[in-house]
């Protein structure tokens, strides 16, 4: 005779009932490993609330925290073709089209014009998510197009630079992207139009010897990399230690390289102020 009885209905497991997290809910800082929810994070200019470091962020980002609110895009649909036809582990045309359908971008900057405090500002905006930032003849050709739109409309540029250097998939069509927006920039100082450069982590390669340190302001974001070439690199050239901090932000400012640097929470307010002080004086006046 059995004394026990095994009941089965009516009994709910704590499995039964446990709900999935919804994937991308939290974020967990990558310095001091501090938990918190995507909201907290967007609601703090995405910074650890913990220890104030600067998560990676996008275009799309940006444009959020800085325009007053609608702005209009250049050439949204531009992407790379595949002149050289090239193929490492995968060819780049596939790259292409993996990247792009990861990102939703079509390649690894966005160019928009709007206003920040009330008064005009033209954006370029570097994307790392897309193939490391790279800079490409996509990259070069818009940067192109702002300075045009710039200094024909005599509104002040700022670049967002987040990148990993020039795109190798393209060759010399890469690097050819250095001389052509330093050439542009050119033009744009002879117009008299204000170019701010925005420097994030990171900051790397031929984009750094080009572009990103020919700003009438160079500014940065905190603890960012700034190199031409990484730490690790010039370590093994130079076989030696390297000092503290070596390339990052605030040991540029302190050799001269930058004219400042802006926590992101300040960043809207600080280029308002830029645009207010480099603002034309009025006739008359």
């Amino acid at each position: 005779m059995g004394w026990f009885k095994r009941l089965t209905s009516g009994i709910q497991t704590a499995t039964r009932n446990k709900k999935d997290t919804p994937e991308g809910l939290w974020y967990k800082c990558e310095r001091c490993s501090e938990t918190v929810t995507r909201k907290e994070l967007r609601e703090n200019h995405y910074k650890c609330p913990n220890c104030a470091y600067h998560d990676r962020i996008g275009s799309a980002e940006y444009f959020e925290m800085l325009f007053d609110g609608s702005f209009e895009e250049y050439q949204p649909d531009m992407a790379a073709a595949d002149p050289l036809e090239f193929s490492d582990l995968k060819s780049y045309k596939d790259r292409l089209k993996a990247a792009q359908k990861k990102t939703g971008l079509t390649d690894a900057i966005r160019v928009a014009k709007g206003k920040i405090n009330r008064r005009p500002i033209i954006i370029a905006c570097m994307d790392f998510s897309f193939i490391g930032g790279s800079m490409g003849s996509v990259v070069g050709e818009k940067i192109a197009i702002a300075i045009d739109e710039a200094r024909s409309s005599r509104t002040p540029l700022l670049i967002i630079s987040k990148t990993g250097g020039a795109r190798m998939m393209e060759a010399a069509f890469s690097l050819m992207q250095m001389a052509k927006t330093s050439a542009k920039l050119s033009q744009l100082a002879k117009a008299g139009v204000p170019y701010f450069s925005l420097m994030t982590d990171p900051t790397t390669g031929g984009v750094t010897a080009s572009y990103a340190m020919l700003g009438d302001i160079n500014l940065a974001e905190p603890e960012a990399l700034i190199a031409f070439a990484g730490p690790r690199v010039v370590k093994e050239t130079i076989k030696k230690e390297l000092p503290a901090g070596f390339q990052t932000s605030e040991f540029l400012l302190e050799k001269g390289f930058l004219d400042f640097i802006v926590d992101r929470s300040e960043l809207k307010e600080r280029l308002g102020d830029l645009l207010y002080l480099f603002e034309p004086a009025k006739k008359g006046v």
